[in-house]
């Protein structure tokens, strides 16, 4: 089932001159988190690794730490699962702080993402060094990054009506996907 957080509007809500977007992870792509002694160390996040978790009050920082700058919980920050990976939106408006993130984004100083996340379950592989998390307990932040884990993250300034097409375009697979889901589950006869 994906994941949509308390923003089901999408950024209807969002109608902000400071509109940021992004991904805080991607599914199914390695990336080397250490290199030690000449190894690497892969880790990779499960396409279903957010299934369940507890994204209730995710908030949106700088390194992880510091300010908030947008946050679920007073819809100034949406993330969705979508197939790619975990989808942020937000309306970086409601701070001087904010603001200035918004401007360091738009001005290209500030290009990728990260997320703060404790883990339910996960494995690894000796042979190829890869830890793969299969589970997430709890998403606590996204986070506007100077250096990502993951470089295929990205976060970009976007004015607000093309934000907005994008996240009714993801709204829109979401449905799809969901309307798909139940048509298999009448086939089925699990409904």
């Amino acid at each position: 089932m994906p994941l949509l957080m308390p923003m089901e509007a999408g950024a209807k809500r969002l109608n902000s001159d400071f509109y940021v977007e992004g991904y805080a992870t991607t599914f199914n792509d390695p990336y080397c988190l250490y290199e030690y002694d000449g190894n690497k160390y892969f880790e990779v996040i499960d396409r279903g690794a957010l299934e369940g978790a507890d994204v209730s009050d995710v908030i949106m920082q700088y390194n992880h730490s510091g300010k908030v700058f947008a946050r679920q919980t007073n819809n100034t920050l949406g993330i969705l699962e979508n197939e790619k990976g975990l989808f942020i939106f937000a309306d970086l408006s409601k701070s001087n702080a904010a603001r200035d993130m918004y401007d360091e984004i738009k001005s290209g100083l500030i290009t990728r993402m990260s997320w703060a996340f404790t883990i339910a379950s996960d494995k690894y592989d000796r042979d190829s060094r890869t830890r793969t998390i299969l589970r997430i307990k709890k998403v606590y932040d996204v986070s506007a990054v100077s250096y990502p884990a993951n470089p295929e993250t990205e976060i970009t300034a976007r004015d607000y009506f093309n934000g907005l097409i994008e996240v009714e375009k993801q709204e829109r697979l979401l449905r799809g996907r969901d309307l798909e889901h139940l048509k298999l589950k009448i086939k089925l006869g699990v409904i």
